[in-house]
């Protein structure tokens, strides 16, 4: 048994089989494989070889028939060193010699010979090495598995344990299979993080180095609420596990019985509890646990989830089948938000060097203002099936406001002019992510109809941290003062102009938070819909006056620690059943 510890992100136990996932085709693990498994490794490598020199003779012949013998040349170079038996031989040498896993050797002896041509005085094999890289990804291939394909049609239920996954991977994984993530890399809210906790499934990120030390078909327990990854848990651990999925399966089954019941304080204020969306298919579940719409719909997974960018038509069906599931209830829709750690295949052709303070957002949008009008028509036509808002992302100065507005007015006419329907009134609103939106919130406050904020964002940037890096993680802190006293400005600037003010970012979903946002104001919540029951468990369990005596309370610390030591405890006092119902006993 060893058991590693991470950064708990997504609460939840899972007790399954391992599926590791190799991020990309310059990263492979390595494995120690025991001597009675060797025969095995051998058995991988001249498979893989196998359906190597089959691609690549299909391919020899469609390109001759094609294009004619001179360009198929190419692949008789490659055919030629898959058939040859010093090659082969090589990589079952290293399986032997170093005792490790098919894949890394494959990759071991490949690399060596690109490095050695890589050293030839002779110009013709420094041209070649480009074609052993070729033909390493492609024997990889067949022994990892194509990684969208392979998250996309898992066999059986498993736990995705991985150096990292980007966004697109994560959005085409098969949602009813995987059932946690083991991620190395990451922090409370990357990308992963996210996912996890949209899907409502226990994820454990920042374990360093847990990919290289599983194999898949281990069994594994994912604890999301201790950030642990135990792999081959002993018959005592696994005991103790499976009683307290019990105990946790009883507590959500308390919770469910809420989903009809509205969010309103024990003095009678109601609170909205909207939920978070990457997909329309999450709709009915999000209803089912009570959300009474959606708050923050992240169209970029549109663009994700594909290989190509989809067309207005294709957005426009799904904008449309998230209107129609909400029945009558509010759709928010916030604009493209790609970029920093969410790239589409085109995009990572040309990445930058620092991301997260490049072209990403509403940056993005007003640079391709052909793909911006697109999104822009496909949802202002979905617009009129029902109630929906749309809303800008990562706004850090009014100019960025003034053009997208305009941008958008420039749709409606357009849409005019073509004789297509839309809501001439819809809401237009903007996100408050950065430090500069929150303290001009006073003057956005006068050009919107409503504000969003985005706490994930907001935090890195006024901590100067980023989000998705695990080696930083003990300082990214939603309890900062900083960050409450930028989130508190903003509410107060929406209330003196009287628009309306939502918090949509991970901080709204965490319950230690729930009666500091309240209290200091807000009366709109929007979260994963996983979350939801238990922030309205613990809303129908305190007063509006508990809520602002919190708030004040914890404005007058000059710590994160010591505010969220003091949240932790007015939580626990509130709903001790639920929040120490997290723990393993």
């Amino acid at each position: 048994m060893e058991i590693k510890k991470g950064i708990p992100v997504s609460p939840g136990v899972a007790i399954c089989p391992a599926v590791v996932i190799s991020a990309d085709d310059v990263r492979v693990p390595r494995r120690v494989i025991a001597p009675d498994q060797l025969q095995q490794e051998h058995d991988r490598v001249e498979a893989a070889f196998e359906k190597a020199r089959e691609d690549v003779r299909d391919q020899l012949a469609h390109v001759e028939q094609q294009l004619g013998p001179e360009p198929a040349k190419i692949f008789g170079f490659h055919l030629g060193m898959l058939q040859d038996p010093a090659l082969v031989q090589q990589v079952h040498g290293v399986v032997d010699d170093d005792k490790v896993n098919a894949e890394f050797a494959v990759a071991s002896v490949m690399r060596g010979i690109a490095q050695s041509f890589l050293q030839q005085d002779n110009p013709l094999f420094k041209e070649r090495v480009s074609d052993v890289y070729d033909l390493e990804k492609r024997v990889l291939m067949h022994m990892l598995g194509d990684v969208k394909a392979g998250l996309g049609k898992l066999e059986s239920e498993a736990a995705i344990v991985a150096h990292d996954l980007t966004p697109s991977q994560t959005a085409s994984m098969d949602r009813s299979k995987f059932r946690a993530l083991a991620i190395d890399l990451g922090g409370r809210t990357s990308h992963t993080a996210i996912v996890a906790r949209a899907l409502g499934i226990p994820a454990v990120v920042g374990l360093e180095n847990a990919s290289e030390s599983v194999n898949t078909g281990d069994t594994v327990i994912v604890d999301g609420h201790r950030g642990l990854l135990i792999v081959d848990p002993d018959p005592h651990q696994l005991e103790e596990y499976y009683a307290y999925l019990e105990k946790f399966r009883s507590i959500e089954s308390s919770l469910d019985e809420l989903a009809t019941l509205p969010a309103v304080t024990t003095d009678g204020t109601q609170i909205e509890l909207v939920a978070n969306i990457e997909f329309p298919d999450e709709i009915p579940d999000a209803l089912a646990r009570g959300s009474e719409g959606v708050g923050l719909y992240r169209t970029e997974y549109l663009f994700l989830s594909t290989e190509h960018a989809p067309d207005e038509n294709e957005q426009y069906e799904a904008f449309r089948e998230a209107v129609e599931l909400l029945d009558g209830k509010p759709l928010t829709i916030r604009t493209l938000d790609l970029g920093a750690d969410k790239y589409t295949q085109a995009m990572l052709r040309e990445p930058e060097p620092n991301p997260f303070l490049g072209c990403r957002s509403i940056r993005l949008c007003l640079q391709d203002l052909a793909m911006f009008k697109t999104h822009l028509r496909a949802i202002l036509r979905a617009s009129v099936h029902g109630p929906v808002k749309v809303m800008f992302p990562l706004v850090t100065n009014m100019m960025e406001l003034r053009q997208a507005r305009m941008i958008l007015n420039d749709v409606m006419e357009d849409l005019e002019e073509d004789g297509i329907e839309y809501n001439r009134e819809i809401k237009v609103g903007m996100m408050i992510e950065v430090p500069s939106a929150a303290l001009m919130s006073n003057v956005f406050a006068q050009e919107v109809d409503f504000f969003s904020i985005g706490t994930n964002d907001l935090i890195q940037y006024t901590l100067a941290v980023d989000r998705g890096n695990e080696k930083v993680a003990n300082l990214y802190s939603s309890a900062h003062p900083a960050v409450l006293s930028l989130i508190k400005d903003v509410i107060r600037a929406a209330k003196r102009k009287k628009i309306d003010v939502t918090c949509c970012g991970e901080m709204a979903g965490e319950l230690e938070y729930v009666m500091l946002l309240v209290g200091m104001g807000l009366r709109k919540l929007s979260m994963t819909p996983q979350a939801i029951p238990e922030i309205k468990k613990l809303i129908r369990s305190v007063s509006i006056k508990q809520c602002e005596r919190v708030a004040r309370r914890a404005a007058s610390y000059d710590s994160e620690r010591q505010v969220l030591n003091y949240l932790r405890d007015a939580t626990r006092n509130a709903i001790p059943e639920v929040f120490d119902g997290r723990s393993v006993v």
